[in-house]
């Protein structure tokens, strides 16, 4: 009976740990996917070009959007873990916050791959729709109405201002994450409506705050969790040993 008992209590004990052990290595990886996403974010607001014509088909177009298409799934596993590092203490601003910021991505991830795989074929072929196809991120009219897409893309943005200060404000009320980060993501998203008032090729550099804040995020998270791994496993109670030992 003893011995039943004594194997039941190892056996739950042992699963228990390696639960332990998934999850902090699912979110660990997901603090690295935020640090990857926020380093993305920062060269793609540096680098970006102005959305015109002849940027289009260059080299650098090329490289820039494909890095922001792999920096929106980046960054939906990245704030998929900060979220879950913080779920009780951010409470249901956080969930907002989280749902919101998450849909402003995953709207994006769509329009970015269609700029370096679509677009610069348009730009060859169909000059005149390839502006059109600009033009929803200009807000300026052309001569091809893209009706949903362009509406769909409108959405965006309050997305991405409200869901980043949502989060942000609770990842700095949690006290959890460090909280100059979270004031950072936060202001930085509210910051972005100033891009309209910057010249056309410095525009895209709003971004960058928010992506040193992301990144900082994640290196937090990475980091906490690697120490936490990394701590040695308690020897058993004298108690435990005890018991075993009948």
């Amino acid at each position: 009976m003893n011995s039943n008992r004594r194997t039941a209590v190892i056996e739950g004990n042992n699963q228990e740990s390696k639960m332990k052990i998934t999850n902090s290595s699912l979110i660990r990886w997901a603090g690295l996917s935020a640090m990857v996403a926020g380093i993305f974010y920062v060269v793609v607001g540096i680098f970006h070009q102005p959305n015109i014509l002849s940027s289009v088909t260059t080299t650098q177009w090329a490289i820039v959007h494909a890095l922001a298409t792999a920096m929106c799934f980046f960054f939906l596993l990245g704030i998929t873990g900060l979220y879950a590092r913080q779920v009780k203490e951010a409470g249901w601003l956080g969930l907002a916050g989280f749902l919101l910021f998450s849909l402003n991505w995953v709207l994006t991830a769509p329009f970015t791959m269609a700029e370096f795989t679509i677009l610069p074929l348009l730009a060859t072929e169909a000059p005149t729709l390839a502006e059109g196809f600009i033009g929803i991120f200009t807000s300026s009219a052309g001569e091809t109405n893209f009706g949903l897409l362009a509406n769909l893309w409108t959405l965006t943005a309050p997305l991405y201002i409200l869901g980043g200060l949502l989060f942000g404000i609770a990842t700095f009320r949690a006290r959890i994450l460090p909280r100059l980060a979270a004031g950072l993501l936060a202001v930085g998203c509210v910051l972005a409506p100033v891009a309209a008032l910057l010249p056309p090729e410095h525009e895209p550099k709003v971004a960058v705050p928010v992506g040193v804040a992301l990144a900082w995020l994640g290196y937090a998270l990475w980091s906490e969790r690697r120490e936490q791994v990394s701590e040695p496993v308690p020897s058993p109670s004298p108690k435990l040993r005890q018991t075993a030992a009948k």
